[in-house]
């Protein structure tokens, strides 16, 4: 392996012992600073995670010649603020989609990283994971006939009245948490295999209770250049029931995959045959976000081009726009940190 990169994380987010601290174990690499709003949770954080060193602000862990690298789990107001200042540091920087709060920060974010000649991926691990290649690869086969529908929808319990992914300010909603996944996914397979992206034909919302412009659950109905018809689902409060599928219908068979964004949980896919018959694949479940730590760290050394870079976060936050504008609701505000 090459020399191991040396991580700061911006804040002590739940989702970075899955996301970053269990994959640096995995692979190597270091997590030498944290910094967080709360000084206390951010030593809490070093001490659990083996952190090296505690900053007292993001500003002052930015400015730290040993971090070379920032991962950036912050609310969804603040990916865009502070990949920015990030970039301009001169970091590398792993961004926890969605990318930035709406396509005119994902532009201004984008080019800035392009100024400073430096890695910014926003962080979709799934298509890192075998288990997408492999839909990639039934998908362009063949195998399944002339392909008729495609469809992302991911649905989750509600996570609870105070959390800031119901915050409008904060860029909260369900197609920014959970609903960015499935876009994100009709893109990849529309860009391989359906002529290129998807276009908004109509879209419809249901708005949190007491949250106006915050999309509890929204479903959109898209359309591929070549014609082919897809489906873009998230519900963030859908009364106890987890369902991240992927499902892809062709006139010879369908493709079922129960949870593509999260193989660890469960990493098979299911081919049925326009006669009845059916085959079980699984792919491994070593982490989606292990695999996305090795080729992220891969590009900051220049040795392996990702799957994906920082162009192709702005027609994924243009689409974003494309649905809300589609619903009736407004794109989430930009916010300065």
């Amino acid at each position: 392996m090459s020399e191991p990169l040396r991580i700061g994380v911006l804040g002590a987010a739940r989702i970075a012992g899955l996301s970053i601290v269990a994959p640096a174990a995995a692979t190597g690499h270091r997590l030498v600073a944290v910094a967080a709003r709360d000084p206390r949770r951010a030593r809490g954080f070093a001490a659990e995670h083996g952190v090296e060193r505690v900053h007292a602000t993001y500003d002052d862990l930015l400015a730290d010649a040993d971090v070379e690298a920032v991962y950036n789990p912050l609310a969804n107001a603040l990916h865009g603020p502070w990949n920015e200042r990030a970039v301009a540091a001169g970091k590398h920087v792993l961004a926890e989609k969605p990318f930035a709060a709406n396509a005119e920060e994902a532009r201004r974010v984008a080019d800035a990283a392009r100024a400073a000649g430096v890695v910014l991926l926003e962080a979709f691990h799934y298509p890192f994971h075998p288990l997408f290649a492999r839909i990639d690869e039934i998908v362009g086969s063949g195998e399944l006939g002339r392909v008729q529908r495609v469809e992302a929808v991911l649905r989750m319990p509600d996570p609870g009245p105070d959390d800031p992914r119901w915050s409008l300010e904060l860029a909260g909603g369900a197609v920014m948490d959970l609903g960015c996944y499935a876009l994100h996914a009709l893109r990849r397979l529309g860009l391989r295999h359906f002529g290129g992206e998807p276009t908004v034909r109509s879209a419809t919302a249901e708005e949190r209770v007491g949250g106006p412009g915050v999309d509890g659950r929204l479903t959109a109905e898209l359309a591929f250049p070549d014609g082919t018809p897809a489906v873009a689902g998230a519900d963030m409060d859908s009364g106890g029931v987890w369902d991240f599928h992927l499902t892809v219908t062709g006139s010879a068979g369908t493709l079922h995959v129960p949870d593509f964004p999260r193989p660890h949980e469960d990493d098979s896919l299911t081919v049925r045959s326009a006669d009845g018959t059916e085959r079980v694949e699984r792919l491994g479940s070593r982490s989606s976000y292990t695999y996305q730590l090795e080729a992220f760290a891969a590009a900051v050394r220049g040795e392996q081009e990702p799957p994906y870079d920082v162009s192709d976060s702005v027609p994924q936050a243009e689409l974003i726009d494309a649905v809300y504008a589609a619903a009736g609701l407004a794109p989430r505000p930009a916010l300065t940190p």
